[in-house]
């Protein structure tokens, strides 16, 4: 597939042509149209753009024609394939694996514009977890916006314990909570248990969104259609977009205006993802941010020591950031950031 500034070596066996065409706003040059003629390389490219200082299209053409071999840089600023997201970020789900690990993430979030972090509980494996989101958001309270862990949400106490402590602690996001997890870790709980409802009638009281790793099927899909039915007064959040796929996540956002969406731990290093390292944006998913775009949170989602290693935290930013710049700029501004301040009242 072709992207920003690709150099192409083309040999005569494979020369077809190529037209690209429509103008872009975005980096000036134009969202490009491709058609193929023939083979899938290029002997004449014809392209339509503005000589002079802006890049508003003009009827000015070039034709580059190719002998034995062509070398082409071909320019390619889409909406499927534009420039890195270069504005501020927020990310949405995040763990820390020590009392410590903060600072190695923080140092990151300065490299690479990262305004806050909304840091989880991990579902009541590490013990640990509310000591040091507390640590690490009295560290750095200008950047971390630690959430209030439920290690069993289906306990008979675990609303109760909620409702003492969300007036002391304010806290404006409840999570990471475990319902349905398969694979190594397994935890089927239904998301319609009494007391977890209960839990969902405090968070609502509180303002206090809830994220929940829930990974769908068409039955788990159906049951977590019902407990949001019944508490529409609760923002869920679906962690990691439920593992998918995008039809199935779509059906639910369209009946449940209470859900939103987190893109957490769907990067190159985890199953399913949104893309490869180097890859574009899956379609399917592209589609559906852009039709709901007011619905998507984005996310890391870091959790074990070796995703705290400076140059994997810069790995997994300019990710996000080129997934990110494949929206339409609008898009890619509401899921980066915009959407998570205003549903952690962060503005």
């Amino acid at each position: 597939m072709l992207a920003r500034g690709i150099l192409v070596d083309v040999p005569d066996s494979e020369l077809g042509a190529v037209r690209m065409t429509a103008p872009t706003p975005r980096l000036g040059v134009t969202p490009a149209t491709i058609r193929w003629a023939g083979q899938p390389w290029a002997r004449t490219i014809t392209r339509s753009m503005e000589s002079s200082g802006s890049t508003r299209p003009s009827s000015r053409n070039w034709h580059v024609k190719a002998s034995s071999s062509l070398l082409v840089i071909l320019l390619l600023a889409s909406s499927a394939w534009g420039a890195d997201y270069t504005g501020p970020l927020i990310d949405a789900h995040a763990h820390v694996s020590s009392a410590t690990a903060i600072d190695a993430y923080v140092a990151a979030m300065k490299r690479h514009n990262v305004t806050r972090v909304v840091l989880l509980g991990v579902g009541g494996v590490q013990k640990d977890d509310a000591a040091w989101l507390a640590t690490a958001s009295k560290k750095y309270p200008d950047r971390v916006v630690a959430g209030l862990p439920v290690p069993d949400p289906t306990a008979e106490t675990a609303a109760t314990k909620l409702e003492q402590a969300l007036p002391r602690t304010k806290t404006p996001v409840l999570g990471e909570v475990h319902i349905r997890q398969v694979g190594s870790r397994k935890i089927d709980r239904d998301p319609n248990d009494p007391a977890f409802g209960r839990v969902l009638d405090v968070a609502a009281k509180f303002g206090a969104p809830v994220v929940i790793h829930y990974e769908l099927t068409d039955d788990a899909t159906a049951a977590l259609d019902r407990a949001l039915a019944a508490h529409r007064k609760t923002v869920v959040v679906l962690a990691h977009a439920g593992e998918g796929p995008p039809p199935r996540v779509e059906g639910l956002l369209a009946r449940n205006s209470n859900l939103v969406v987190d893109l957490s731990g769907m990067h190159f290093q985890r199953k399913p993802a949104l893309a490869t390292e180097t890859g574009p944006l899956d379609p399917a998913w592209k589609a559906l941010i852009e039709k709901m775009p007011d619905r998507f949170l984005m996310g890391v989602d870091v959790w074990a020591p070796r995703l705290f290693e400076p140059a994997m935290l810069d790995r997994l930013f300019a990710w996000t950031r080129r997934i990110l710049g494949e929206l339409k700029p609008d898009v890619a501004e509401r899921v980066a950031h915009r959407n998570a301040a205003a549903l952690f009242r962060l503005e």
